[in-house]
């Protein structure tokens, strides 16, 4: 592991009793809201909060978490506790509210603090803000571990028009990245507390995910949660000729190697953006510097970018009018968004594309692009219902990345532009001309008619 920091704890605390929120931050390398949680406290309580609100309909009739996601997620707390118990501590998982959670925590270990790693998502913070106002004699304390920069200068004016990924990308390209620390040796002991494990029979039971007859899934096996499997992964990758080749074929449809595929353990924060940087840095100095590996980090940079647009775009990153603020001609038509949602419309891509994402919770890069213009435009839903089926499916959800990128082929986020129109015949011609993919997928089923009824609810015939 290349250009690592030694990371311990200092012997002196200053509190007596912590507990430490996990959240995008599911490892103990490169963790420094952990080391300083590790620094402060004499005891620790180690969490993870499982909200029953993730597996309920919102306000979109979905759910903010998918069997797929669930599954990734499960196996990333495995590892994690796994991980904990090697250094003196385990995972106390808990399945309700996160402020009565804690509220109860706070009042068994007569806490004196609470830690945890920064989050960019509006209502990601609300909780925690919660928590400080009723709290104000225990201290919160939050670190930057799931960017790669923490300094205010790079913070985004909203209100330009639009806020520019290439101005952020000209401020932050040439500034160094500091090198990953290293994994904690111990930490802290766990208090004596009565929280127990809860569980919860509104949970997704995991076999839902993964479940097709056939082996069109097993490709993407390989994605399995938590922080053991993410360096394995990534040592794989930069052991290998791939990232000299990534800008070659990052824009294929399918083939698990045709990109980096970082992404799900990156949104789940089992590996650190900056252990990325690091690797990728030691593979251009001793294999080989090349357009494809500066378009690794360029891509880096993007979800650098919508992580603080999503901080300075608060509530506007969910607003049908987005951060443009202006209004997009759309409505709601529940039959097509079944169709999109499933596979079932006339365009042969846009379906496969849908059945691999529902299979397997991933879908490629130019795939995103793709189902994302079918649905703005070839079936002029409101962009909003595309992010939250999103939200629900993708292992790899990071919500910064998620609605910023709807946004921006929407026409509402920050795509000077406008929205996005992609031409699915000659994407299909290009990016999959033989059909391969399309028959993979789809099995030789035959497109449908957008809608089976009219605007007045009589049936259209075939």
């Amino acid at each position: 592991m290349s250009n690592v920091i030694p990371l311990k704890p200092h012997l002196k605390n200053k509190i007596a009793t912590g507990i430490y929120w996990f959240t995008n931050d599911l490892r103990v390398h490169d963790n420094e809201a952990l080391a300083h949680a590790a620094n402060k406290a004499e005891s620790l309580v180690c969490i993870f909060i499982v909200e029953p609100s993730w597996f309920k309909p919102n306000r979109y009739g979905l759910k903010t978490m998918g069997a797929s996601r669930w599954r990734f997620l499960h196996q990333s707390l495995s590892d994690l506790d796994t991980a904990l118990r090697a250094i003196g501590q385990s995972l106390i998982v808990l399945y309700e509210s996160p402020v009565d959670a804690i509220a109860t925590l706070i009042t068994q270990t007569n806490a004196n603090a609470v830690f945890r790693s920064a989050n960019t998502g509006y209502y990601e913070n609300q909780h925690w803000q919660s928590l400080c106002k009723r709290y104000p004699f225990i201290e919160f304390e939050q670190q930057s571990t799931h960017t790669l920069f923490s300094s205010s200068p790079l913070s985004i004016d909203v209100n330009e028009t639009p806020p520019s990924f290439s101005k952020f990308r000209k401020k932050t390209e040439k500034l160094p990245i500091q090198a990953p620390h290293g994994t904690l040796e111990a930490l802290p002991p766990q208090p004596k507390i009565t929280a127990t494990l809860r569980s919860s029979t509104s949970l997704p039971n995991l076999d839902d995910a993964h479940n097709f007859e056939d082996d069109r899934a097993n490709t993407y096996d390989a994605f399995k949660g938590g922080a053991s499997q993410a360096h394995a992964h990534i040592d794989r990758y930069f052991q290998s000729s791939l990232p000299a080749n990534y800008k070659l074929v990052r824009n294929a449809v399918d083939g698990f190697e045709n990109s980096t595929k970082f992404s799900p353990w990156l949104a789940n924060g089992c590996i650190s953006g900056r252990r990325i940087i690091a690797e990728l840095t030691d593979y251009e100095t001793n294999v080989e510097k090349n357009d494809s590996t500066y378009w690794i980090k360029f891509e880096l940079l993007w979800r650098e970018y919508f992580h603080w647009l999503a901080a300075a775009a608060q509530t506007r990153l969910f607003s049908l009018h987005g951060i443009k603020q202006t209004k997009p001609l759309t409505s709601f038509y529940p039959e097509r968004f079944q169709r999109w949602c499933s596979g079932n419309t006339p365009w042969p891509l846009v379906n496969a594309c849908m059945k691999q994402l529902n299979a397997t919770g991933f879908m490629s890069n130019r795939g995103r692009q793709i189902v994302a213009s079918c649905l703005v435009n070839e079936l002029n839903l409101d962009w909003r219902y595309g992010a939250a089926y999103f939200e629900q499916q993708l292992i790899d959800y990071d919500v910064a990345s998620n609605w910023g990128n709807w946004q921006y082929l929407a026409g509402v986020g920050t795509d000077s532009r406008g929205k996005r129109h992609f031409d699915i015949a000659k994407q299909t011609a290009q990016y999959d001309p033989e059909s391969t993919f399309i028959r993979n997928w789809t099995k030789g089923e035959t497109p449908s008619l957008i809608d089976s009824v009219d605007a007045a609810d009589w049936p259209i015939a075939d």
